[in-house]
């Protein structure tokens, strides 16, 4: 009985070497975050008065206004969000038939050394592929936002089918060989019984694509020609000069590009944190 009573005690136990670790470390995050918060509602004035953690007085949200027209965000906004979305549907479209493909064929040859060549990728720096990829999409009519989102895929497709590929691995292989037994076809197992349990890995590959694609500067600064079609990230450079920065604007236009990415994640967490979760043990 004593054994009882003594074991919702140890669960209730806190461990405060983990909690002041995870507290520290989530510094690292709400600080710039109540930075940016904070010089996005101050003046002029007030933002290069070498105070950042200074609560802004008067409270000034006129820096939003003046941050959505000179980046024109709306149109900024647009060619983020089509970019992210080519993204994140070739990313799901081609990492789960790749991942697929490899995972029920392990056992072959051509398989096995497909799944090597994509992992070595991942090693390959960005610089060393960005001039011939500047000149392939020249060459293509590519250099557009549509470009910048394949290119994006491709990308991400290395990380991608390693996660596929682990989660695949806990998926019991009886449920498709049943459905073999009854005629289907392998697109069709793929789509009618693999595809709905990769509904986890789906949320967690979409996220890192998603938030990959909607952050990255270099890529469409570097492919897409024409100026008046770049993304959030580009376009928020025109607030850094020569002989200054408008830091409550910049800020405010800083705010207003990350909040989607926040959204986001706040909504989709539990399904990427499942992904992983379950991608990393095999049943």
């Amino acid at each position: 009985m004593s054994a009882l009573q003594t074991a919702p005690r140890r669960q209730r136990r806190t461990n405060w070497p983990v909690t002041i670790v995870l507290a520290l470390a989530s510094l690292t995050v709400l600080a710039p975050l109540y930075v940016t918060l904070s010089m996005a509602f101050k003046t002029s004035g007030q933002s290069v008065d070498g105070n950042a953690f200074a609560l802004p007085k008067p409270f000034n949200p006129d820096s939003f206004a003046e941050a959505w027209t000179l980046t024109r965000f709306p149109v900024a906004f647009g060619v983020s969000v089509a970019v992210a979305a080519i993204t994140v549907v070739l990313t799901l479209l081609l990492s789960s038939l790749a991942a697929y493909a490899i995972s029920r064929n392990w056992s072959r040859r051509f398989f096995r050394w497909s799944f090597i060549y994509l992992l070595a990728a991942m090693f390959l720096p960005f610089p060393v592929v960005a001039l011939p990829q500047i000149k392939l999409t020249a060459l293509t009519g590519l250099d557009n936002p549509v470009g910048v989102g394949i290119l994006h895929a491709m990308f991400q497709l290395s990380f991608s089918v390693l996660l596929y590929t682990a989660y695949l691995r806990t998926v019991p292989p009886e449920l498709e060989e049943s459905a073999r037994m009854d005629g289907a076809s392998t697109w069709q197992i793929f789509r009618r019984i693999v595809l709905p349990l990769l509904g986890p890995m789906n949320a967690t590959v979409g996220i890192f694509a998603f938030l990959a694609s909607w952050n990255d500067f270099m890529l469409p600064s570097l492919i897409t020609a024409n100026p008046k079609l770049q993304t959030l990230p580009v376009v928020q450079n025109i607030f850094q000069s020569d002989f200054g920065t408008d830091y409550n604007v910049a800020f405010a236009s800083y705010l207003m590009t990350m909040a989607p990415t926040i959204i986001v994640y706040l909504f989709a967490q539990r399904w990427v944190i499942s992904g992983v979760t379950q991608g990393a043990v095999k049943s």
